[in-house]
């Protein structure tokens, strides 16, 4: 099976693409030294209007290294080598010696969404051991711009996992995984369920370390991830009695404040001295800004109703304390 090489620099493509044999991986580098197996699905060519859903697999400590023939060993791409036909484009980097680096993924990322036709709504991440642990890292870091996540036996920090508040996940691990201890992934499960009560987690009872193996060959994940989209809020109608509720001056770590006001129905949030910014209604307590960026307004109650404070969700979750109506 013939094989092309390509080099990108910045955005510019500096050669012709021209996809053959649909099951072919062609080895592709980036300005910054990414190396990766490349997939195009049937049908790309006939429609050059067409967006198609990207997945992008992170291989284990294994594979780290210069030979791309490497990343082929398990998961998508030995699929994509044995002949199967995915409805994906499939990106499958290569790390080095040093392991994975979320910077670096991130730039591979924006690359591919410029090189390629990629829905941004359809993005999804997937890897297994040492890219599980990517997988997490990666979409903890930059939850807008996945559609899904499936990290298989790996694990990671729990301290920014409310991160991943709005993002699907589906997690694998073996109960007998001896290289990565299966309370790694509980970890991560337990403390993310208290954001994302929706989160999946399979573990097989008899599996070991290679829990990946099973997981990749089963269709129904791949089914699964096609009807994942990227999280948007959506507005709703609330009553005004309850809006009503909300005014006041709410104060943060540092005496930083946030003044919550209300106006023909509207309610507005201004952080200090910044402009005021409509605060639109996803839920009863839940407001948002843009639909398509992860930054939202909770505001909490007392047992009895009263509202107590806010919790602000951007970079990071801070909590405001209600000093007055």
């Amino acid at each position: 099976m013939p094989i092309t090489n390509r080099l990108l620099i910045g955005c510019l493509l500096l050669c012709s693409i021209h996809w053959q044999a649909a099951a072919q991986q062609t080895h592709e580098k980036m300005a910054r030294q990414i190396n990766y197996l490349l997939s195009i699905p049937d049908g790309y060519d006939r429609d050059s209007t067409k967006r198609w859903p990207l997945m992008i697999f992170l291989h284990g400590s294994g594979e780290r290294g210069d030979d791309l023939e490497k990343v082929k060993v398990h998961g998508p791409p030995k699929l994509i080598a044995q002949g199967k036909k995915f409805p994906f484009i499939v990106v499958s980097p290569q790390a080095d010696r040093y392991g994975w680096d979320a910077r670096e993924l991130y730039y591979l990322l924006q690359e591919c969404k410029r090189t390629y036709r990629v829905d941004p709504d359809r993005i999804y991440l997937t890897g297994l051991s040492m890219g599980g642990f990517g997988t997490w890292d990666l979409a903890i870091k930059h939850p807008e711009e996945f559609a899904a996540i499936v990290p298989i036996c790996g694990g990671g920090d729990t301290a920014d996992i409310w991160r991943l508040r709005n993002v699907p996940v589906w997690c694998f691990h073996g109960a007998k995984d001896s290289s990565v201890p299966i309370a790694r992934d509980e970890q991560m499960i337990h403390a993310l369920q208290k954001y994302n009560p929706n989160v999946k987690f399979t573990v097989y009872p008899e599996a070991g370390h290679d829990s990946w193996t099973v997981t990749y060959n089963n269709d129904s994940l791949y089914q699964w991830l096609l009807l994942q989209k990227k999280f948007r809020y959506r507005q709703v109608a609330i009553k005004t009695s309850l809006l009503q509720e909300y005014p006041g001056t709410y104060t943060g770590p540092g005496n930083d404040t946030i003044t919550i006001s209300l106006d023909k129905d509207k309610l507005f949030g201004q952080k200090g001295h910044t402009r005021l910014i409509e605060l639109r209604p996803a839920a009863d307590n839940l407001f948002f800004i843009k639909e398509d960026e992860p930054l939202d307004v909770g505001f909490t109650k007392s047992p009895k109703g009263k509202v107590t404070g806010l919790i602000l969700s951007e970079e990071k979750r801070t909590e405001y304390k209600r000093i007055n109506p």
